[in-house]
């Protein structure tokens, strides 16, 4: 079109359409430029979309990857969300238990032109650029039973569902069994288990175990400074807890949820109504209580789910109880049966959720 525009112009035969077209091409020369423009705008926000999920893809990587890895896998994933050009991996620093791993990656292309050849501008550069921060977080969780009560057996069993998986598997569980005495409150055996699954039957390994052991008294003096004490009418009942750590410097259930996208916890009573009671359930997670202080633990709002990976600080002991169905809620968490603590363990990850953006 260009050629036959330049013949019209260098025509001499006197006809007005030469001088026709020589006006005209201002005109032309403006829309084409907005047409040029236009697309260079388009062509630039499709970039920075295609450079922004690279990014975010190599921050999932291992912590052993090398840069040129990782540099492999920015210009794959680039590529592959539509990308044009070579996406380069300016700067990379690896997080520790404390501090945050940053990336920086630029992507540059030279766009062609169709009405700015006019002006003989072939191409447009398109330039974009991106940075990530991705705080360390949870990568492992240590479960300790402190007090178990209640005339009802039940399970509580931490599910975690793995990177690029859909269906959760059992991590750990803790189980309780009533004794049977009779007092008010009711104590009995709860044991504490990691589970693990190498593609056949669940292995449980018993890593602390808690057997309470009830008495009748006539009197409470005497009686050992830990005894859990209960009155009913008359009668006097002393409860003593022995734990007993596998291995005996144990410090419970120390569970891997580095390569887990998500986690519930779940708690089953066989004689309650319902019988299950979940964290990821938003018509049962009411029954959970969490904080980091024992003392004054926070009953979950009713109508909402549970994040457990929110609900576990880094380094810092989380407190967190169950009621089991036998005391309508809300409640204060003293009327809750289900008591234990969780500590925290904090790193490099590979849930991509906590990744954000920062350009």
């Amino acid at each position: 079109m260009f050629r036959v525009l330049r013949g019209f112009a260098r025509s001499r035969s006197g006809s007005m359409m030469p001088l026709f077209l020589v006006s005209l091409m201002p005109l032309i020369a403006v829309i084409g430029f907005s047409v040029d423009y236009t697309s260079a705008v388009q062509t630039k926000s499709n970039q920075q979309q295609a450079l922004d999920a690279a990014i975010l893809t190599i921050t999932t990587m291992d912590t052993t990857s090398t840069l040129a890895q990782r540099q492999g896998l920015l210009q794959d994933s680039f590529a592959a969300n539509g990308g044009q050009g070579a996406a380069t991996l300016t700067n990379f620093v690896a997080g520790t238990t404390t501090a945050a791993s940053t990336a920086q990656a630029t992507a540059s292309f030279a766009m062609p032109t169709v009405f700015m050849q006019i002006a003989r501008i072939d191409t447009v550069p398109i330039a974009v650029a991106s940075a990530v921060s991705k705080p360390p977080a949870l990568v492992n969780a240590t479960f300790k039973i402190t007090k178990v009560s209640g005339w009802w057996n039940k399970t509580m069993t931490l599910y975690g569902t793995q990177f690029g998986a859909t269906a959760a598997k059992p991590l750990m569980s803790i189980e309780y069994t009533y004794n049977g005495f009779g007092d008010p409150k009711g104590y009995g055996t709860t044991n504490v288990y990691t589970i693990t699954n190498n593609g056949g039957p669940d292995i449980k390994t018993l890593v602390q175990s808690q057997v309470c052991t009830t008495a009748s008294v006539t009197t409470f003096t005497g009686l050992p400074a830990d005894a859990i004490l209960q009155t009913s009418g008359t009668k006097k009942y002393s409860t003593t807890c022995v734990n007993t750590m596998y291995p005996a410097n144990g410090a419970g259930a120390s569970v891997d949820v580095s390569q887990m996208g998500g986690l519930a916890l779940q708690m089953y009573v066989p004689s309650g109504n319902p019988q299950y009671l979940k964290s990821d359930d938003a018509s049962t997670s009411n029954r959970l209580y969490s904080g980091v202080d024992p003392n004054s633990l926070v009953e979950t709002t009713t109508g909402t789910k549970v994040d457990i990976f929110a609900i576990v600080p880094c380094g810092v002991t989380s407190y967190q109880a169950w009621e089991d169905g036998g005391t309508t809620v809300p409640t204060a968490s003293s009327n809750a049966d289900f008591f234990y603590n969780v500590t925290g363990k904090c790193d490099f990850n590979k849930r991509p959720s906590d990744t954000a953006l920062t350009q």
